[in-house]
């Protein structure tokens, strides 16, 4: 079974189990902006309610291109910290996903790396500096 994760609509997070890329069970969690809140949670509900448990997953598929700087890097981090607490493969689903600059080496295991379209606005408002 696949976990797929995407992280970079603005109001929501979507989970999918798949089974040989087809969904099996597709979440959409309704978030506003606290996907770092609401992922992991979010996870153990819709595993425990389909009678799975974390290890009954054997790869990760995670999003890894578009969406908000902080909400593309929960996903992926989630994602990669998943896949290596479980010792199982990860792949980045995204336009380029077939490329293997998405993946980068740790140890024995590889990473999705987040392909970011810009740089964070830390300290913006819409009024100016915060």
């Amino acid at each position: 079974m696949t976990l797929f994760i995407d992280t970079t609509l603005p109001e929501y997070i979507i989970l999918e189990l798949q089974l040989k890329n087809a969904s099996v069970i597709r979440k959409k969690i309704k978030t506003a902006k606290r996907q770092g809140e609401k992922l992991i949670p979010s996870l153990a509900s819709l595993l425990s309610a389909n009678k799975l448990r974390l290890r009954d997953i054997k790869k990760i598929s995670v999003v890894n291109q578009g969406g908000s700087f902080t909400a593309l890097r929960i996903g992926v981090i989630t994602a990669n910290a998943l896949a290596y607490a479980l010792n199982i493969p990860i792949e980045a689903s995204g336009a380029d996903n077939k490329s293997d600059k998405n993946l980068r080496k740790f140890g024995s295991h590889k990473i999705v790396v987040p392909q970011y379209y810009s740089l964070p606005e830390i300290g913006k408002s819409k009024k100016g500096i915060i």
